[in-house]
């Protein structure tokens, strides 16, 4: 090869690597933050997430949590994806407020922020992603409940941590419209902290604090799971319902056995896709976080920010013993 052919070559070389370099740099990087590592419906989420990452061809997931249900977790966390400039934050938070100081900084950083699931209050994000809407599923948990009391009786509620913003928003909607369910009752709340162990003690303190209690309410995946096991051990198939939202995938022995007639729950890997969307728009700048506005996000169609820049995905979904093995599959 000639010395200029040589050069010609070197030169194309550096070019090729410089494009890789340019390429790899414009990568952005979509940190999925969950409420904690080890939880179903969060790992379907981030199936979602990986998927919307798939189709959009320039993004990377980092999917991250802590290993409890902590807000000092998830600042610890997010502490770290600040360190490492990454372009957006997506979070599930463990906290409305304890967050926010955390992930103001990120944005003043220059990250985009914004929460889905559980949120936190708008100084820290940018916008909310409800999985659904809030008085829809407040009145769904309680119309499942009512669904399979005919003759009506006592439902108590298992909730997952007492800061935990989805859980007391769902609860108080539920609350708004019980009396449009007369014959239920609900005599308490109690907070299995999103914990497999604690949530299984508390669903047998319900049942033992109310003897003639005829249905739990869990509005967590982790709390509906081991209530229907506690009502499973103590031997109250058929005179104790658990219903609330769950994984078709973790709730499907359960319906089977009759420990729940029914649960609702939208599709987590449509909310981690969704999530992953908007962020990824909000990011590039080709959509913004204002009341009004419209952010695509690609195969669930588009979502519209309220005046509290939120935005439900869709309805919940029910499942009984007539689709449970169609989804269980799923997730």
């Amino acid at each position: 090869m000639s010395a200029i052919g040589k050069a010609l070559a070197t030169a194309a070389m550096g070019l090729a690597l410089m494009t890789t370099g340019a390429a790899q740099a414009e990568e952005m990087r979509i940190a999925l933050v969950v409420k904690a590592l080890g939880i179903g419906f969060f790992e379907a989420a981030n199936k979602g997430a990986e998927e919307a990452a798939k189709e959009l061809g320039d993004v990377k997931i980092i999917y991250t949590g802590p290993t409890d249900t902590t807000a000092e977790g998830q600042i610890e966390v997010i502490n770290s994806l600040i360190a490492q400039k990454v372009d957006a934050i997506a979070v599930s938070a463990n906290d409305t407020d304890a967050l926010v100081p955390t992930l103001k900084k990120a944005m003043d950083r220059g990250i985009t922020v914004i929460s889905w699931d559980s949120g936190v209050a708008s100084e820290g994000r940018l916008m909310q992603l409800n999985p659904s809407s809030s008085p829809l599923i407040g009145n769904m948990i309680i119309k499942l409940a009512a669904d399979n009391l005919p003759d009506g009786g006592e439902a108590a509620v298992l909730s997952a941590t007492t800061t935990s913003t989805n859980q007391n928003t769902w609860i108080e909607e539920m609350k708004k419209v019980e009396g449009n369910y007369p014959k239920v009752k609900v005599v308490g709340t109690v907070y299995g902290d999103d914990l497999a162990d604690k949530s299984y003690r508390e669903a047998q303190g319900l049942m033992q604090t109310y003897p003639n209690l005829k249905a739990i309410i869990a509005p967590t995946s982790v709390g509906i799971v081991a209530a229907a096991q506690a009502v499973t051990d103590a031997g109250k198939i058929g005179q104790v319902n658990v219903t609330g939202l769950g994984l078709p995938s973790e709730m499907a022995g359960h319906v089977k056995s009759g420990a729940s007639k029914s649960f609702a729950i939208w599709n987590p890997i449509d909310l981690g896709y969704s999530a992953t969307m908007a962020a990824y728009h909000l990011a590039k700048g080709d959509a913004k976080a204002e009341p009004g506005a419209k952010i695509p996000i690609g195969r669930m169609g588009e979502i519209t920010l309220d005046d509290k820049t939120e935005a439900a995905m869709a309805d919940p979904f029910v499942y009984d013993a007539t689709n449970i093995d169609q989804f269980s599959s799923i997730f």
